[in-house]
């Protein structure tokens, strides 16, 4: 693949929680290229560091070594300020838990990110509209979190994550609190998402059964990223 289609790329990545006698090595030497409209799945045992290694590569935490750049942009080297500024416009992220306001109607949470970047609120909320719509969810506007279900609140935060048209969206075990079939779904939403916007996701999941519809598997073992079968 081309440098130019790259949107993010990780280079020696490490980090180490603690020091001296105490430290934990967690991440040794990542390397990874995540290009234009790609689709990664991350795998690994329970514990073995793969919602660090998110946090690292959208910027919301420090590496002990090595450097991320998101859009040719090393976020390792920018203030915090500056970091927060370019992660907004590029990068999107979906949790296992939603994290919908619960005061706001899914429209006015989906319309979010772009009222804090000073969007105009029309705008803002057409917007939020019409990607409700791509995730199935144009029915449902006006209704608040618990007034939706499981997989619906999922959907609703993957628009959230989308609505910005980030160059790659993070998502860690966006899945894990749904049942098989709901979760198939919201899977189907993010790789629809990929294929109709050209927007990269990285997926943390232990569903090896969805990880596999995904471009490439990739395994989190003793620190390293390997490639999966």
């Amino acid at each position: 693949m081309s440098e130019k289609a790259m949107v993010l790329q990780a280079r020696g990545l490490a980090k180490v929680f603690g020091s001296g006698d105490s430290a934990v090595p967690v991440l040794n030497g990542i390397d990874l290229d995540l290009a234009a409209g790609e689709r990664i799945a991350i795998i690994g045992a329970s514990g073995s560091g793969k919602s660090t290694l998110l946090h690292l590569l959208g910027g919301l935490d420090d590496a002990t070594a090595g450097s991320v750049a998101v859009m040719g942009r090393d976020l390792m080297s920018i203030n915090q300020a500056a970091r927060g500024m370019w992660r907004n416009q590029h990068v999107g992220f979906v949790y296992q838990f939603h994290h919908l306001l619960p005061e706001f109607s899914a429209l006015e949470n989906v319309a979010l990110p772009l009222l804090i970047r000073r969007v105009e609120r029309s705008e803002a909320l057409a917007r939020a509209q019409a990607i409700l719509g791509e995730v199935g969810l144009g029915h449902r506007l006006q209704h608040a979190p618990g007034e939706l279900s499981g997989g619906e609140r999922q959907r609703a935060a993957v628009a959230r994550a989308l609505v910005t048209s980030p160059a790659c969206v993070l998502a860690d075990e966006p899945t894990g609190n749904l049942d098989r079939q709901t979760a198939e779904r919201v899977f189907e939403v993010m790789l629809e998402a990929s294929a109709q916007r050209g927007t990269a996701f990285v997926i943390v999941t232990h569903d090896t059964g969805l990880a596999a519809r995904a471009d490439r598997r990739l395994r989190l073992q003793d620190g390293a990223l390997a490639a999966e079968n």
